[in-house]
């Protein structure tokens, strides 16, 4: 007996087909073809980004920038701090010379930049890598600067447009 039998007595429906209102138009969000979905250019390589996830996409990019940039100059006095403390030994060897607040600061400024970092590579669906890279970007002096340029690189259609 074959599964066609049971499909007999029951009525017609498939997956594919969208809930419709009582005008047979479909419901929104059922599914049917979405704008920016890709679905409208069946014979399109890659579909477009909605404008609802472009948007949160900048904003997310925006926010990683300001952390790069605040990142990044922590991490240089947090430099100057070691190198006039420890290698020019400015007030003896091991007395600190700008403040113990620097290491402190940098480091609860490199946990929200790990969150920024992981913000926008989750949304630009990035490989493993860049990740790494991004993350590597808060430790390495002066690197926060290089990588935050390269990310804009990297997801050119969510920069921001230069003149509207």
């Amino acid at each position: 007996m074959s599964n066609d039998s049971n499909s007999a007595h029951e009525p017609h429906s498939s997956a594919s087909e969208a809930p419709q209102t009582s005008s047979g138009a479909p419901q929104a969000g059922s599914g049917a073809a979405q704008v920016g979905s890709g679905a409208e250019h069946p014979g399109s390589e890659a579909p477009q980004t909605a404008p609802e996830t472009l948007a949160s996409t900048r904003a997310a990019l925006k926010r990683y920038r300001i952390m790069a940039y605040i990142t990044g100059v922590m991490l240089l006095i947090l430099t100057l701090e070691m190198v006039l403390k420890y290698l020019v030994q400015v007030n003896g060897f091991g007395e600190e010379v700008i403040g113990n607040w620097v290491a402190f600061v940098h480091g609860w400024i490199y946990v929200v930049y790990l969150w920024t970092v992981y913000d926008v590579w989750s949304r630009a669906r990035w490989a493993w890598s860049r990740l790494w890279v991004m993350v590597f970007g808060g430790v390495v002096p002066v690197l926060s600067f290089v990588v935050e340029k390269r990310t804009h690189n990297w997801l050119p259609e969510a920069d921001e447009p230069a003149a509207r």
